[in-house]
């Protein structure tokens, strides 16, 4: 009997001990973030958080209003203007659903770095949502405009660089953990895809917007922002991206033309490519070597050619060749000009192939940059030309 009633006694002890769900919180108690847009106002950080309306998402119980909210707040420090959002959010912003980050041009140029440690340090934010720069407008403006195929405006942000990444090689995607690695690797630079507006601002902000075929204002991913450390330098334009995704192997398919040999263009669809990057020291001085394979197929004739012919097929891959050695060669030439910092990881690459001598070259690798020779290794492989052999245009009657 007596141990008995010990035995209980250390049970109840036991039971004090269980946390159980301490830390729990109603669904009905938090406020969905689904994206981030954050801006330098002065010296102060404003922070507009893209929130979602339950009722609204749910078609059964939709009113036919936004399916979003915006709630906005202005603080010396990030955390506190996270924070200070509580002054007209009912609801306690919870970030763990998060799927896009919008930054402003006023933030970037003055470095990023605070964004993404206070990011980095939540436990409860996920760390796989896509990071862009607002290009020519404020952050808050981008998260504001609402669209037509996705309810919620950062939905579609997210699925929309997917897409275009996927399928289009001038934009790529970049989550926080490639973004803080691509800051602490050394020979490496970062860049971020840009997200332009589009259109009527301040009609685009409203739902009848979302309702017509041809809504007032949309959201166009737009450029590649280059950075030097954490702090915006410029732009990309579209060939130059594509170059640069080319180099950093980011391309997974996407498509061009190269020049019929009597006139007119070709469409051609890449459909696989890899890339390797090796650095190499050769008489004391660096070398970079781009190796890249490449599978695609051709889209269209829009012009007079015979595509059943072997050396037709082989003119058109050397040309495909030329025309991809063309734009990489563009992109870093303008870099260097423009910007001369190394978005490429050509630094990286030489670190990899030899540590002592980079240990040598990395206080002065700005200048060797401008100078560093690189050459170029292409192959692409025409695979498939279609259900039709020839150009209609071959079979037009005079």
């Amino acid at each position: 009997m007596w141990k008995s009633g010990v035995s209980f006694v250390i049970l109840l002890v036991l039971l004090t001990t269980l946390t159980g769900c301490w830390n729990r919180r109603e669904l009905n108690e938090l406020g969905i973030q689904m994206g981030t847009a954050i801006d330098k106002v002065g010296d102060q950080y404003q922070v507009t958080v893209q929130v979602v309306v339950p009722g609204e998402v749910s078609t059964r119980q939709s009113s036919g209003r936004s399916t979003v909210t915006s709630y906005k707040a202005t603080a010396p420090t990030l955390f506190e203007a996270f924070r200070k959002l509580t002054e007209t959010s009912p609801r306690k912003i919870y970030s763990a659903h998060i799927r896009v980050l919008i930054l402003g041009e006023s933030l970037v140029k003055d470095g990023i770095t605070n964004v993404l440690d206070i990011l980095s340090r939540n436990p409860e934010a996920r760390t796989d949502f896509y990071i862009l720069v607002a290009r020519d407008v404020p952050a808050e403006k981008v998260l504001k405009i609402l669209t037509s195929l996705e309810k919620i405006p950062a939905s579609h942000l997210f699925y929309s660089l997917d897409t275009s990444a996927k399928t289009w090689s001038p934009t790529t995607t970049v989550t926080l953990d490639q973004l803080i690695d691509q800051l602490v690797t050394e020979g490496l630079n970062p860049v971020l895809t840009g997200v332009k507006l589009l259109g009527d601002q301040l009609v685009g902000e409203e739902k009848k917007s979302v309702e017509e075929i041809k809504p007032a204002a949309m959201l166009r991913n737009v450029g590649l922002a280059v950075f030097k450390k954490d702090r915006l330098v410029g732009w990309l334009n579209e060939d130059e991206s594509k170059g640069y995704n080319y180099i950093r192997d980011n391309v997974k398919s996407s498509a061009g033309h190269v020049s019929c040999p009597k006139g007119g263009l070709i469409g051609i669809e890449t459909i696989r490519s890899h890339t390797k990057l090796k650095g190499t020291i050769v008489k004391g001085e660096p070398v970079i070597h781009i190796t890249v394979r490449n599978e695609s197929n051709v889209t269209d004739a829009e012009c007079q050619i015979n595509l059943d012919d072997p050396q037709t097929i082989a003119l058109l891959e050397k040309e495909s060749e030329d025309h991809l050695i063309d734009l990489m060669r563009l992109s870093i030439e303008d870099v260097r000009k423009k910007y001369n910092v190394d978005i490429f990881g050509f630094g990286q690459a030489i670190h990899q192939a030899n540590p002592k001598v980079w240990n040598r070259l990395k206080a002065d690798w700005d200048e060797i940059f401008l100078h560093l020779k690189v050459e170029y290794d292409v192959q692409i492989t025409l695979k498939r030309i279609g259900t039709t052999v020839n150009s209609i245009k071959n079979d037009i009657k005079e």
